[in-house]
């Protein structure tokens, strides 16, 4: 594994290798236990959307690892001005021992990789947030102790969180229910590849349907960053149907609920359910620092 730039770029085994790592971590973090595993080591972290968790999580966590993080913000970069994005990986290469890049389009982050000649991270993109699966997968593993016959269900819109999710349930063998109106479906790449688990998949546009026995509730945010142009519209198909509430909750088999914040309370949840979960939640939040320190570990060291 040379870059992690979605989540079907790794196998079974290499998700279940940083999560065990991300578990040691997070027990050495908790009992003091040092471990300067990329000591003098630089990330580089370019940043075209705004952020709360990814960029607190990535410095803190390469802090804590002994190395240093640069934050390099898009509007004082030659990135926001117009250079190449093939040159700015071939420069950013000589300087940096590892490059996370959080932005709009996954054909930037995969040039970005194809030039640079250090490992290259996705924090996020329109298609594909894999770290946040990471902490995902691992939440869950904590509340439920292991993948085998679980299901998860995601309620909302067909976004980046829904097609890493979907790729990353299914590579550790749980079953995944996906719940969203006509029109907002995953990507069709991630759709072909969902369909050759068989029933271990299930799309359809009644929320009941998706909940209906399942260990794990997921939610996001109607609106993705960047479509807040189209936030009437969304808010119509979705409004009154596909949202996380107490009547969905009772479907479930004593689900958790996990969101990948933030949380627009009243619309894809309830506050009551929000509240209900929210230790759940905010593991989840904490465990994005843990899941992503083992993974700048095993790219970076």
């Amino acid at each position: 594994m040379k870059d992690l730039l979605k989540i079907s770029d790794l196998n079974k085994e290499e998700i279940l290798s940083i999560l065990d790592l991300a578990d040691k971590l997070k027990y050495e973090k908790q009992n003091g236990i040092e471990h300067k595993h990329l000591s003098g080591k630089t990330l580089g972290m370019i940043f075209k959307k705004a952020s709360t968790r990814t960029r607190v999580s990535f410095e803190t966590g390469m802090y804590q690892l002994g190395g240093y993080a640069l934050f390099l913000q898009e509007n004082v970069m030659q990135i926001g001005r117009g250079e190449p994005t093939k040159d700015t990986a071939r420069v950013l290469s000589r300087y940096v021992d590892g490059i996370m890049i959080r932005t709009f389009e996954q054909e930037e982050v995969e040039t970005l990789a194809k030039f640079s000649d250090v490992p290259v991270i996705n924090g996020l993109t329109d298609f594909a947030h894999p770290c946040q699966v990471l902490a995902d997968l691992m939440t869950i593993r904590e509340y439920k102790n292991d993948f085998d016959n679980l299901t998860m269900c995601y309620i909302g819109d067909g976004n980046n969180m829904a097609n890493s999710l979907i790729v990353g349930a299914l590579k550790v063998g749980m079953n995944i229910h996906i719940a969203c109106p006509k029109g907002y479906e995953p990507d069709s790449e991630v759709l072909d590849f969902a369909q050759s688990f068989g029933d271990k998949f299930m799309l359809t546009e009644d929320p009941l349907v998706a909940a209906q026995g399942v260990d794990v509730v997921y939610t996001d945010v109607w609106s993705s960053m960047g479509d807040e142009e189209n936030a009437e519209e969304r808010a119509k198909a979705f409004q009154g149907i596909y949202q996380v509430n107490e009547d969905l909750m009772s479907h479930t088999d004593d689900a958790i609920i996990l969101h990948c914040l933030p949380a627009h309370r009243e619309e894809e949840i309830t506050n009551e359910s929000f509240e209900k979960h929210a230790k759940e939640i905010f593991d989840e939040a904490e465990n994005r620092l843990h899941a992503q320190k083992a993974v700048m570990v095993s790219l970076m060291k």
